[in-house]
């Protein structure tokens, strides 16, 4: 490997760790893998040859010694660290990219980058929704002269739903309750709102399942920001089977478990009960209507991403979608297929260049092929 591009992920869960061996295996990057917890480093250990290091995220002056020799930092940790984070990248000169959904934590990373040097990016929201799913949106709007409406839909779902909840738990539990209890933003009548979450409730039918979607914070990224003004309508839920949706207002309204002080008995209750699984599928819609050639038309982009074995390990496909998107950002980075400075939106990105990119080529659609 011939310079490679150094970078530091910060945290070995599922996605940190699917990070560091899709970096590892392109072999164009010497990945160092940090986390506090040596268990999560030794099991990754065990599956990648990349360097690992116990280490806890405790102030930014440490962090900013631990970071100088890298080019660039992933954070696959949880949103309340990455301020943190995001300030000794600055600080370190190097460029920052992490998977949150928070709204806050992102404004604050905006604010940060304006200090940015030459060649030096801060770029959140790079998973699945936010992320791929604003890069998507992005492009079918830019077929337009004049737009209407934006919808996007994406869920992570179990393949082979079994329970009264119809769900497993495929990703961040934090990451979960944050979508469910948080406000929503949205456009109507060309103005930035804000929606309750798990409201808006509405049901589809595709290839044949009948789903229901409703609103969840975090998914639009930055994308009201850009298109305030030039869409009338523009919003984001989440897709899950039929009936979820019931239940969980019941535990996050009527029960009052979306409250701050009580998210943590919710947090309890869906990891001790809801099972997790590898057997998922990534399924995101979106559907752009406006105007071409002084005609109102419709564009509809409908994709499925599948659990599938990759690296002689079963992947689930929130794990692929997820870490997949955020490796072809960076990857478009160092190639200089991105800005080169300062704070990047996922609606910057060429959708083309990213479904070309070897990473994000993980975007086609693709068949199950584990055993169930």
């Amino acid at each position: 490997m011939t310079n490679p591009r150094k970078v530091a992920i910060l945290g070995a869960g599922k996605i940190g760790g699917a990070i560091a061996k899709l970096l590892h295996h392109s072999g164009d990057y010497a990945v160092t893998v940090y986390d506090q917890h040596s268990d999560a480093l030794q099991l990754l250990e065990k599956q990648v040859q990349v360097n690992t290091q116990v280490f806890a995220i405790t102030d930014v002056d440490t962090l900013v010694s631990t970071l100088s020799p890298f080019d660039a930092v992933v954070s696959a940790c949880s949103y309340d660290v990455n301020v943190l984070i995001a300030e000794a990248a600055l600080k370190a000169g190097i460029s920052y990219f992490d998977l949150t959904e928070d709204v806050a934590t992102t404004e604050v990373i905006r604010t940060l980058s304006t200090s940015a040097r030459d060649g030096q990016i801060f770029m959140p929201q790079c998973g699945l929704a936010p992320g791929f799913i604003g890069i998507l949106a992005a492009s079918l709007s830019q077929q337009f002269e004049k737009l209407d409406t934006i919808k996007m839909r994406v869920g992570a779902l179990p393949k082979y739903p079994s329970n009264r909840m119809m769900y497993n738990l495929t990703w961040s539990t934090d990451g979960l309750i944050n979508e469910y209890c948080n406000l929503c933003d949205a456009i109507e009548d060309g103005h930035r709102i804000k929606l309750m979450a798990l409201e808006g409730l509405e049901c589809f039918s595709l290839d044949g399942l009948e789903y229901e979607a409703f609103n969840t914070s975090g998914g639009l990224g930055t994308l009201c920001e850009s298109l305030e003004g030039k869409v009338r309508e523009l919003n984001y839920k989440t897709v899950r089977y039929k009936g979820h949706q019931y239940l969980m207002q019941f535990l996050i309204q009527e029960l009052q478990l979306g409250k701050n002080d009580r998210r943590a008995i919710l947090k309890q209750i869906l990891e001790t009960s809801i099972p997790m699984t590898k057997q998922d599928v990534v399924l995101t819609f979106v559907t752009v209507k406006g105007w071409r050639d002084g005609m109102l038309e419709q564009i509809t982009d409908a994709r499925k991403i599948y659990y599938t074995p990759l690296y002689g390990e079963d992947w689930s496909s929130i794990q692929l979608s997820t870490s997949a998107s955020l490796c072809a950002v960076v990857d478009l980075f160092f190639e200089k297929q991105l800005p080169q400075k300062g704070f990047v939106k996922q609606e910057q990105v060429d959708l083309n260049l990213f479904l070309a990119n070897r990473f994000g080529q993980y975007y086609q659609t693709n068949e199950p092929t584990l055993n169930p």
